[in-house]
């Protein structure tokens, strides 16, 4: 058993100072926020003092592409999936959704195999997997492969679908690109875990609000790869904005959105808004990589965490972890650090119906928790009330 004594525990809702936390077989058993006295903890409770630092739930991203080194696309092997996880961990992330972007059909189920492997092992690390892609507007592709970005081929959804399905949490699409019959195929031969996402779509404001209010909740990264707001066509962006549920993911890296427009989605999306980190390599980031016609370089900032570009100069995914999204989010774009907890952890885990066990710390919760200084470093990680980091 674990004790955490003298913390500033973020539960998910408020914050509690002074606070302790006893673990008890990978779960929270009890969360007091007041000092414990001394004949309160048992000699056989292993205690950690955090001396007034902070203790928040594990952090949830739902969109992230490798580790240090590997990269899922690339060797769609559960062997990639470990090393994605174990590189995102040790900065908090304790639940991931490894995403592929466009590819071949054989990739993507390659890929689903070597994620539901590791799911098995690792249910509530690696519930699933984001297939992002390749049923994509080519015009608003952004990195993604001009050879993969298509409309399915004749039986593709029913390969697809046929195997692992359930191991699909996300799957980003374009809606537009598709004809009716494609897009409820879809929506029959899924899995009822998996949820579809608006993205890389240059889809009109009246096309985004009919597949929103047709059974599609979240849009895959706000500003980027989807058609504007403007006056006369408020676009994706604008049917974000305007419809009263739909759930966006946004990049908080200052590259992909400028901190006033992240600051501008919160103002108006408050709770509907999350944290991703688009990560394609992070610890450290690698610095280029080459995938058939996906080639991108890693660009360092002095004044940033760097970005990755492709050839043609578009943004191709973030250096960044999830943890470095809330910083961002509070240091730049001014959003209240309670909030930016719950966008990368509270909500997320509530997207993926996983709210009931993370996202938390309260009684009965998965003793998954970071230890953060006042800076917001990471000083601790635990993952099932066992320290890893």
């Amino acid at each position: 058993m674990n004790l955490f004594i003298n913390a500033t525990v973020f539960t998910g809702d408020e914050w509690l100072t002074g606070a302790s936390v006893r673990i008890n077989n990978g779960r929270i058993a009890e969360v007091t926020a007041a000092e414990l006295p001394v004949d309160a903890i048992s000699s056989s409770e292993s205690v950690v003092d955090l001396n007034g630092d902070y203790l928040i739930p594990g952090l949830v991203d739902l969109q992230l592409y490798g580790g240090s080194n590997l990269f899922l696309n690339d060797i769609p092997a559960s062997e990639t999936v470990r090393h994605i996880y174990n590189s995102h961990v040790k900065n908090g992330t304790t639940t991931l959704l490894p995403t592929i972007h466009s590819t071949s059909l054989a990739i993507m189920q390659q890929s689903m195999a070597a994620v539901a492997v590791v799911r098995n092992e690792n249910p509530l690390g690696v519930p699933g997997i984001h297939i992002e892609g390749p049923y994509f507007n080519p015009v608003k592709r952004g990195a993604h492969s001009m050879a993969y970005v298509r409309t399915p081929a004749e039986g593709e959804l029913e390969t697809l679908f046929s195997t692992n399905a359930d191991v699909i949490r996300i799957l980003t699409l374009a809606p537009e690109i598709l004809t009716p019959e494609q897009l409820e195929k879809i929506k029959t031969l899924k899995h009822t875990n998996t949820l579809l996402s608006l993205g890389h779509s240059n889809a009109t404001y009246q096309q985004a609000m009919a597949a929103f209010n047709e059974g599609i909740p979240l849009a895959t990264h706000l500003y980027n790869a989807m058609r504007g707001f403007e006056s006369r066509e408020p676009g994706v962006v604008g049917a974000v904005f305007d419809h009263p549920s739909v759930r966006a993911s946004i990049i908080a890296d200052s590259y992909h959105s400028n901190p006033t427009s992240v600051r501008i989605a919160y103002r108006l999306l408050g709770e509907r808004l999350f944290l991703i980190s688009d990560a394609l390599f992070a610890n450290p980031p690698r610095p280029d990589f080459t995938l058939e016609q996906f080639v991108v370089h890693y660009e360092p900032d002095p004044n940033g965490p760097g970005r990755y570009v492709n050839n043609e100069g578009n943004l191709a995914g973030s250096a960044i972890t999830l943890i470095d999204c809330v910083r961002i989010a509070v240091e730049q774009a001014g959003i209240p650090l309670t909030s930016a907890l719950r966008m990368a952890s509270v909500i997320p885990a509530e997207i993926i119906s996983l709210g009931d066990q993370l996202g938390r710390i309260q009684a009965g919760y998965v003793a998954n928790l970071v230890r953060l200084d006042q800076s917001l470093n990471v000083k601790g990680v635990w993952t099932l009330g066992k320290q890893i980091h």
